[in-house]
């Protein structure tokens, strides 16, 4: 690998000076979209690759863009952000929240940047220009601007849509994302570093009827209330101390009316591991309890138990990380590096490196109002502020704009250079 030839800093925040950097966040904000149905967003991210010299392919996996700039067949680095929103009714307060909404599951949802893709492709589009304007490096770039990664489909279906076999393999893949640490400070880890993301979808069936005579009936509320129960011991007491897993119950819904006991009852569950052991075990726990609960109760139908979505941990090569640590060490000394340790959040980036057989670099840039950390003296009092801040998802969650975006572009131009060839 070729030591980078960086540009000074001026030059690599010189789309920073263009005004309107700051005002294209904003309007992403503003206009957030739901899974597979980022459009506009995916439009106004084409228009400016194309502007920046970028040969640009809309359309991928459904409403992904990829933009490609040449200079040279190989080495090919890609660099990844995601573009969705979610359907959250945003109550920050600030004079750029979203009052957008969208359709989900033919019903109109308030929707919401709530996990910070806007600033995910803002921040690539930084990058982007940056990059466009810095000739001093030889290779091929891939920008992937992917949909549906709350969903944890977006990545399929840029795959399955053709994205090596049409742009070709990377060297590595490398993204970031942002979180509630204090802007300025970027978290690295090597191997597993993100969770591997289950969803299932469960359906209990029950024997309704009118609510005076219970007795008359299998109540699918108090089944599925005995399920979430018991479900809280699948961490507790099946998974070891030394081993990481969450089971979450999100949803729970089930009957319409007081006096009617309803025939069935739905749960939606969050699962979250590092390690394929413990993932298979902890699967397999949740369909036991659910089936022998159901079996208690005289359920007359076998639940229905549905995964939703899956996907893999994100684990960060080695060798990779360690190069970008020397590299931000060097180039971005006003980065403060530490290590987050195992972020319970998912993410599907590790399926475009995992399919690629490419080394995967993906790191923390943190969003939050450095102000809020004054007094923190290491990394354990800035995990005790980092408790009491919104965290990604939450209505509240909204990351400060500079310097988290300054350095958002700063550290994926370093990144990239890190990889591509020097063309002295």
């Amino acid at each position: 690998m070729s030591k980078p030839q960086m540009l000074t800093k001026e030059q690599a925040l010189h789309s920073l000076i263009e005004p309107d950097l700051e005002d294209v966040y904003k309007d992403f904000h503003i206009h957030p979209e739901l899974s597979f149905a980022e459009h506009r967003t995916a439009g106004i991210v084409a228009q400016r690759l194309r502007a920046n010299g970028y040969n640009v392919t809309e359309g991928v996996g459904r409403t992904g863009v990829v933009g490609v700039l040449d200079r040279g067949e190989s080495p090919i680095v890609m660099l990844r952000a995601d573009m969705d929103g979610l359907p959250i009714t945003e109550a920050t307060g600030l004079d750029y929240a979203s009052t957008t909404t969208g359709e989900l599951n033919g019903k109109q949802v308030d929707v919401m940047h709530g996990c910070g893709h806007d600033m995910h492709t803002t921040a690539l589009l930084g990058a982007a220009a940056a990059l466009a304007a810095d000739d001093s490096w030889r290779g091929r770039l891939v920008l992937v601007f992917q949909p549906a990664e709350e969903v944890g489909a977006g990545a399929r279906a840029m795959i399955a849509d053709g994205l090596f076999e049409r742009f070709g393999v990377p060297r590595v893949v490398l993204g970031q994302h942002v979180a509630p640490l204090p802007a300025g400070v970027i978290g690295m880890r090597e191997g597993p570093c993100f969770a591997a993301a289950d969803s299932l979808k469960i359906t209990i069936h029950g024997k309704g009827g009118h609510g005076s005579k219970p007795e008359t009936t299998v109540d699918p509320i108090v089944l599925a209330s005995a399920i979430v129960t018991r479900l809280q011991t699948v961490v507790s007491r099946e998974i070891s101390a030394t081993e990481s897993a969450v089971v979450t119950v999100g949803s729970f819904h089930a009957g319409d009316k007081e006096n009617i006991i309803s025939d069935r009852a739905e749960l939606a569950l969050s699962i979250r591991s590092f390690e394929a052991e413990v993932r298979a075990r902890v699967l397999a726990a949740i369909e036991r309890i659910v089936r022998g609960e159901a079996a208690t109760s005289g359920a007359p139908r076998e639940p229905e138990i549905e995964m939703m979505y899956s996907f893999p941990a994100v684990v960060n090569d080695a060798a990779a990380i360690e190069s970008l640590r020397v590299a931000f060490t060097e180039e971005l000394p006003e980065v403060v590096l530490l290590d987050p340790g195992l972020i319970t959040g998912s993410e599907d980036v590790g399926i475009l490196a995992e399919t690629a057989g490419a080394p995967c670099a993906f790191w923390i840039l943190g969003g939050a109002d450095p102000a809020s950390f004054e007094g923190a003296m290491d990394e354990a009092d800035m995990a005790r502020v980092v408790v009491g801040l919104p965290s990604n998802l939450p209505p509240f969650y909204a990351p400060v704009i500079n310097p988290t975006l300054q350095l958002g572009v700063n550290a994926l131009h370093t990144a990239a250079r890190t990889w591509l060839d020097s063309a002295s």
